[in-house]
């Protein structure tokens, strides 16, 4: 009989790693959940001592969008709802869905699902399209017998997180357009028409004043070093995307987010408003607090965040509240850790956690307006100081050439 390695985490949220015997990989996750364990990764032990992986294979392909998958599990809520068992209700969205990852992967819960595979545990395979949060409320509401709440729950949350998401991204087109725009246009002048005045002065032999001598040097400096510009900030960006895999890295450049101006108000209030409607969402539909502060702590963004929640679910399974240690973590507001304490005391904490999301979501909303509204005079002043240098630094000496000639 196989030999499988698992890793998994127990009821309070306790990774546990060991091996067991079973005939195969459906046997040994049956085993796993009969002890109360959830497993997270599965490894058949080869006969040469090896270990092969037995996790569920990854197709290739782009990922799925997350207003498609909103939409999917508004749906799947809907016919739930409305009374079609869970194989129909998969299989007419599956009909209804463009051909894509999500298409596929509809069709093989579906079938896990009639082959007689939870829900929840269907959805478990799929790692790329539904995640621990999304298995975890969907595993709540099997076990509640409120699948269709917890799923409504889902896709309104999704939908808050993906309307905030586009908010801000749509803030910042504006400002970041301006910028390429602006560094684009003075590029074409330092490369391309700078060079032409300066053998147009060359050949007349006027004297150039200081600002057309710095402008002059600038358009050379940058005609000598004009593929170290486009090379330096490529490797310096592939630089970062390697290092910040780095734990250390990573926590020092999420710091550095947070201490920001201007921007890093708003990913705090983010990062903050994420936390707080994941676990209330969670808390909400019945995921016990370790679980769900594990699944805050791997959904969010931040690694000064998640090293926070860390320490936050230590404490609570040493017996602690949540207030307690959010506050020792010196990463959220006093609001709320306020908010929080008073939800715990009245036991009303995924009440009070959904109104700390819905706060920060709008104070989000106004900090990303108010930076923009102070970011559109700035640069129009950067950029219009940009092109009055350039202008001046080539005029001045035409104008005197001009005299000079008139003379």
């Amino acid at each position: 009989m196989p030999i499988f390695e698992y890793e998994a985490v127990d009821a309070q949220g306790k990774k546990v790693t060991g091996s067991l015997d079973a005939k195969n990989k459906q046997d040994a996750k049956q085993k796993l959940q009969t002890e109360g364990l959830f497993p997270s990764a599965l490894r058949e032990k080869a006969a040469g001592g090896g270990d092969v992986l037995a996790a569920p294979k990854r197709r290739a392909g782009f990922g799925v969008s997350q207003k498609e998958l909103t939409n999917f599990t508004t749906q799947l809520a809907t016919l739930i709802d409305a009374g079609l068992p869970i194989v129909r209700s998969l299989k007419v969205l599956e009909g209804q869905l463009r051909p894509g990852l999500l298409k596929s992967t509809v069709g093989e819960v579906a079938g896990d699902v009639e082959g007689g595979s939870p829900l929840s545990e269907a959805m478990g395979k799929h790692p790329r399209v539904f995640d621990r949060l999304y298995m975890n409320m969907v595993r709540a509401g099997e076990i509640g017998g409120v699948l269709d709440q917890i799923l409504n729950r889902l896709a309104e949350f999704m939908e808050k997180s993906y309307r905030l998401r586009k908010k801000v991204i749509g803030a910042m087109l504006y400002p970041i357009a301006v910028i390429l725009f602006a560094v684009a246009v003075v590029t074409v002048l330092l490369i391309f028409i700078v060079p032409r005045f300066e053998k147009l002065f060359a050949e007349v032999k006027v004297d150039m004043p200081a600002v057309t001598k710095v402008l002059i040097g600038v358009s050379r400096w940058m005609l000598e070093n004009i593929w170290w510009l486009w090379l330096v900030p490529v490797v310096v960006l592939v630089l970062i995307m390697f290092l910040k895999r780095l734990p250390r890295v990573a926590y020092f450049i999420d710091g550095m987010k947070l201490r920001m101006p201007l921007f890093g108000v708003v990913v705090r209030k983010a990062v903050i408003a994420r936390f707080a409607r994941t676990l209330g969402t969670l808390t909400q539909s019945g995921v016990g607090i370790i679980e769900a502060l594990e699944i805050c702590k791997g959904t969010t963004a931040n690694e000064v965040v998640a090293r926070a929640l860390e320490g936050v679910q230590d404490a609570v399974r040493e017996g602690e509240n949540i207030a307690g240690p959010l506050s020792q973590a010196k990463v959220f507001d006093d609001v709320v850790v306020n908010m929080v304490d008073v939800g715990e005391e009245t036991g009303e904490l995924d009440k009070m956690l959904l109104k700390v999301g819905d706060t920060y979501e709008n104070d989000v909303e106004v900090a990303v307006d108010s930076m923009v509204s102070l970011l559109e005079p700035l640069l129009i002043v950067v950029v219009g100081g940009i092109v009055f240098f350039i202008v001046l630094a080539l005029f001045l000496p035409l104008t005197k050439m001009l005299t000079e000639l008139g003379n």
